[in-house]
């Protein structure tokens, strides 16, 4: 009962029974309270997660528990969010139509919104009359990049637009950002966003492109379920590898976090390489390898799922923008998945495996879990610690 009462993510498990006496006599029994009390949670509607019957110096103790700690960690991320909506959607942007008031029923999920003028204003108002603060950050800044086409105004738009968006944040106590990151900035600021947005998301603000709220709180998911080791990316699936028939270009104009670069790429921000106008003020790096785990939380008709799975990082084209391409067990599944799925191609990564925490947070959350690789089976053998 105070399990149900307190509402948080609770973890049953409990020690390996010693050998009987010589007597015959036990000391406890250990499992017999442990299967009464799954069924007492059960009964009253709280969800538990479960580490198997194992001894409290075992590693399959030590790493579910660990485990758990993350999994708190994304719900604690998600559950009652507070993500910034700036402006509207892009209008022809249908993927990212989501239901305000159904977030804040189901998961209390705040949408707190404001407009292109407010921080057209803010932004303003600090390049007019910019302080010691903002003065520095962008002589630390120009230490760590290269611009093109780009002249110090513009630069300096960009960094007060970081600072107004830290601001915002911080006034109005937010966990995440959407941003209308086009076409209207660009008339109103004659900047992109998206170093302004990389700067944030590595400082753990994950601040994601096209005002796509959904893709905001995917982010606050994978970025719990790392215990904040590690900031995320928010990337459009693009195109499959022309050699590998399992890759996948993992891309965007430039929001992800320089701390996630090559270390010897050369990092560069830049005039807009698409858009006919070609503002400034978008990233251009790739991005490490290694474990990636990639995720889209999303849904329609009233249900949501969390789309998850495993890639690893490998070698491909270059790319404009900032990317990595990534290779999956079988990528025709992923894509059939996604297609059927209530998914876009927007999906937000974080590096390591992270399913295993992703698919037990979804327990917690009332959002189904659909885990693309690792599969179902894959998962409930790793809470059960049979690779250890």
């Amino acid at each position: 009962m105070l399990a149900k009462q307190i509402d948080k993510p609770f973890l049953l498990w409990g020690p390996r029974d010693d050998c009987p006496a010589e007597d015959g006599m036990r000391s406890r029994d250990t499992q017999c309270g442990l299967f009464a009390t799954s069924k007492i949670l059960r009964r009253v509607g709280a969800p538990f997660t479960y580490i198997i019957n194992s001894p409290v110096d075992s590693a399959v103790f030590e790493r579910g528990f660990k485990d758990f700690l993350a999994v708190a960690s994304a719900v604690r991320s998600f559950s009652g969010a507070r993500v910034g909506q700036i402006s509207t959607r892009p209008g022809d942007f249908w993927t990212v139509i989501c239901n305000e008031g159904e977030l804040l029923e189901r998961f209390n999920v705040q949408v707190v919104p404001t407009t292109l003028v407010d921080i057209t204003l803010a932004v303003e108002k600090l390049v007019a009359s910019p302080d010691a603060a903002l003065k520095s950050d962008v002589e630390a800044i120009r230490k760590t990049i290269t611009l093109r086409d780009m002249d110090d105004k513009q630069f300096l738009s960009l960094i007060a637009l970081k600072r107004a968006l830290l601001d915002w944040v911080e006034e109005a106590r937010l966990d995440a950002i959407a941003i209308q990151c086009w076409s209207a900035l660009q008339q109103s600021l004659g900047i992109m966003p998206c170093f302004a947005d990389s700067e944030l998301t590595g400082m753990g603000i994950p601040v994601v492109c096209e005002t796509d709220v959904h893709g905001a709180l995917t982010a606050l998911l994978v970025q719990g379920a790392t215990l904040g080791r590690t900031p995320i990316l928010f990337s459009d699936l693009t195109i499959r590898h022309p050699e590998n028939e399992n890759s996948e270009l993992l891309w965007h104009c430039g929001p992800f976090p320089q701390k996630l670069a090559v270390d010897d790429a050369k990092r560069y921000v830049s005039g807009h390489y698409i858009l006919p106008t070609g503002e400034p003020g978008v990233c251009e790096w790739q991005i490490k390898g290694g474990d990636i785990t990639i995720a889209r939380f999303d849904g329609d008709h009233g249900e949501y799922s969390l789309l998850m799975g495993h890639t690893r990082g490998v070698e491909g084209p270059g790319n404009r923008g900032t990317y990595v391409w990534v290779e999956v067990d079988n990528w025709p599944r992923w894509e059939q998945r996604i297609i059927y799925g209530p998914y876009i191609h927007h999906v937000a990564g974080a590096h390591g495996k992270l399913a295993y925490i992703l698919h037990e947070a979804c327990r917690y959350l009332g959002v189904s879990p659909d885990p693309v690789n690792p599969n179902e089976e894959d998962i409930s053998a790793y809470w059960r610690g049979e690779d250890l």
